[in-house]
């Protein structure tokens, strides 16, 4: 495999920081001591600062999280594959010993209402996700609003069973969201018949 860049490693280390410990509590000296680059090099390639590559890290990682989840979805049905999705991710914190989190989250949370950038790249992804999920969803032959709901209703007890995770250290939340998202799918084809 060929050597990351300059670029690249400081996108790397600073993604690699977010998911661990957020986006406030990451300065531009750790992230560069993380790549293992001079520091000025930041500001050459990000001359907007830590906000660049924070919209940088979120549009990146978003690509990212979005391909596990299509990876985890891919041939299975959406009657069933929840579970799939959920335990994939479960076993994904177990291994990291519940010490990262989705970066996107992480950054959502932290500058929701106070950076405008950063919330509207955020919401993006967050966006694109629920599109991906939809279209999944859509396989059920639901319509367009059902569909949608499905996909929030997924996304947010993903995201919110992270939180649980992390805090916990136990995979019960994300078992229990899981549980209860099966339900609502379930639901939903009762009510189609």
């Amino acid at each position: 495999m060929a050597e990351l860049g300059t670029r690249e490693r400081i996108l790397q280390a600073t993604a690699e920081l977010y998911r661990r410990q957020g986006m406030s509590a990451t300065g531009l000296k750790q992230i560069s001591g993380a790549a293992k680059a001079p520091f000025g090099s930041i500001y050459h390639h990000f001359p907007g600062g830590k906000e660049a590559i924070s919209v940088e890290v979120i549009r990146s990682e978003g690509i990212r999280y979005g391909e596990f989840v299509g990876a985890q979805l891919a041939d299975t049905d959406p009657a069933t594959g929840i579970p799939q999705l959920f335990e994939s991710a479960g076993r994904l914190l177990q291994s990291q010993d519940y010490s990262e989190a989705c970066s996107i989250e992480t950054i959502a949370l932290e500058v929701a209402s106070t950076n405008e950038v950063l919330r509207q790249e955020s919401a993006t992804v967050f966006e694109n996700w629920l599109a991906g999920l939809a279209r999944w969803f859509g396989q059920l032959d639901v319509d367009e609003a059902t569909s949608r709901r499905l996909a929030v209703i997924t996304l947010t007890a993903l995201e919110g069973a992270f939180v649980l995770c992390r805090t916990l250290r136990s995979v019960e939340p994300i078992i229990a969201a899981a549980q209860g998202v099966q339900a609502a799918v379930t639901a939903t084809l009762a009510e189609k018949r």
